[in-house]
């Protein structure tokens, strides 16, 4: 029987919906049953013998459990067999699709950073993010009923130890005496990374203090996205009063990082890359000397600068997170991130973002670079930021927007324009520093940022936004949320 999915949670990077509204049992058993269809059609075709496995996890959501329980019917109907890794983070599920050569595909149940209310899935098609066509795809064959058919077996598999193990490795060729004095504090944000960090920081050298690791899919402590300051007022309380030398925090569901330095202050994601790019390139003996690392077009230029200097080859690419780890696999990338705090390392790791593993190496980047985190981030140029500005537009409108913006800046740019970046949406450097504008993939809003060294510089950017946006037809409205 064909199933039509509603037209809001099929989106560019995942599916994501509000239960019992658009989403619901029904759409995650179609999910199943499409993407076991699709999976089937690609080994038989590359040649493959036997049936496709799909690992399956979830979120600590109250949702969660019941929309696993119909995507593995709808796996398992499309003749696929299924391998339930069970509550844990995003991350946990990539690992167990990326370590298990028995294993062709992966998905995971999260909401992510949304709402209580809202889930979702992210997908990992043999070996490569699932998204964009893929999920449309997905979308057409439901809406047809052209699903193949079967009877697929499931399996249990407790990967936690195994999973914690492998971060663990992190650490390698670090003497752990160097570590020893390292004072930390975790925050899990009640999200689904909860038990793997407990597990992760029992087996780390140093002193670590947990915050809310207890899942809870009311979020009742601050909402899981460490990318908001406000949420991190909890850690930063605990890093004070315990004098530690950083903080780390997850998401809901562990894929994205946010951190905080000994003296409070916030350490944003293009920051961290900063760190990590420097620890990977630097060193007589870095066999990663001169490797491309990739930011998202939200990221500061002092990052770029940073990666020069230290003789890697920055790459600026479009926002989200497949759409990053594509580009990490045809460039051959061992290191990427997002403003977001998605943090990809591909050098001895697997290239998929893991919040948790990003901590693991914050650590050995400290101790390999020989300085504490708070003299990472004091090292770090003093630049001018505004938030990341979402505002609403028309769905219709948001891309064209972009469009005329990029032509008149192309064919007019105007004498204060240096250069423009069209790679995502509108990035334009001046000698004040740089603004972009950006159509978001999966919102009816469009991005703003700019960035300068002078707080009159960063006022002379805005205004060239505003002016912009009036030239067609838009204003820069109230900040809305993600």
């Amino acid at each position: 029987m064909a199933h039509n999915f509603d037209p809001t949670v099929l989106r560019e990077y995942d599916i994501r919906g509000i239960i019992g509204e658009t989403l619901g049992a029904d759409d995650a058993r179609a999910i199943g049953r499409g993407f076991g269809t699709l999976l089937r059609r690609a080994e038989a075709e590359a040649g493959a013998e036997g049936v496709p496995t799909v690992a399956v996890g979830y979120d600590g959501r109250v949702s969660s459990p019941m929309l696993e329980h119909a995507l593995v019917e709808g796996l398992t109907a499309s003749g696929c067999n299924v391998l339930r890794i069970g509550m844990g983070a995003t991350p946990m599920l990539y690992f167990a699709e990326a370590s298990r050569e028995d294993v062709q595909g992966g998905i995971q149940i999260t909401g992510s950073h949304n709402p209580p209310n809202y889930n979702g899935f992210k997908m990992v098609f043999q070996g490569r993010p699932f998204f964009g066509a893929d999920i449309q795809l997905l979308g057409q064959i439901g809406a047809t009923g052209d699903w193949e058919d079967g009877a697929g077996s499931t399996a249990s598999l407790d990967i936690l130890g195994e999973y914690v193990e492998r971060m663990l490795e992190g650490l390698a060729g670090i003497d752990s005496a160097a570590l020893s004095d390292l004072k930390v504090g975790w925050d899990a944000g009640n999200g689904a990374a909860g038990p793997a960090l407990e597990a992760l920081a029992a087996r780390l050298p140093g002193e670590h203090h947990l915050l809310f690791t207890e899942v809870d899919g009311h979020f009742p402590n601050h909402h899981p996205d460490p990318t908001v300051e406000e949420n991190l007022a909890d850690l930063r309380a605990l890093v004070a009063e315990k004098r530690l030398d950083f903080g780390v925090a997850f998401d809901g569901d562990g894929d994205r990082i946010g951190a905080i330095d000994g003296e409070g202050r916030v350490i944003w994601g293009d920051q961290l890359l900063m760190i990590y790019a420097e620890d990977l390139l630097s060193g007589a003996e870095s066999k990663y000397a001169g490797a491309t690392i990739i930011a998202d077009v939200k990221a500061s230029r002092a990052l770029f600068d940073h990666v020069t200097a230290h003789g890697g080859k920055p790459l600026m690419w479009k926002t989200g997170h497949s759409l990053i780890k594509s580009k990490m696999k045809e460039t051959a990338s061992p290191l990427a991130g997002e403003m977001s705090g998605h943090v990809f390392f591909a050098d001895t790791y697997y290239g998929f973002d893991d919040a948790l593993y990003a901590g693991v190496r914050l650590l050995a980047a400290s101790a390999r670079l020989g300085k504490s985190v708070t003299q990472l981030r004091s090292d770090m140029p003093d630049m001018l930021n505004t938030p990341e500005m979402r505002f609403q537009v028309d769905e219709a409108r948001k891309f064209a927007a972009i469009a005329e913006v990029s032509e008149r800046l192309t064919t007019n740019p105007g004498p204060e324009v240096e250069e423009v970046n069209a790679t995502d949406g509108v990035r334009v450097n001046t000698k004040d520093g740089w603004w972009l504008l950006r159509a978001s993939n999966t919102q009816d809003v469009l991005v703003a940022r700019a960035e300068s060294e002078t707080p009159e510089g960063l006022e002379r950017l805005l205004a060239q936004i505003d002016e912009q946006l009036a030239l067609s037809g838009l204003e820069r409205g109230e900040s809305v949320g993600h």
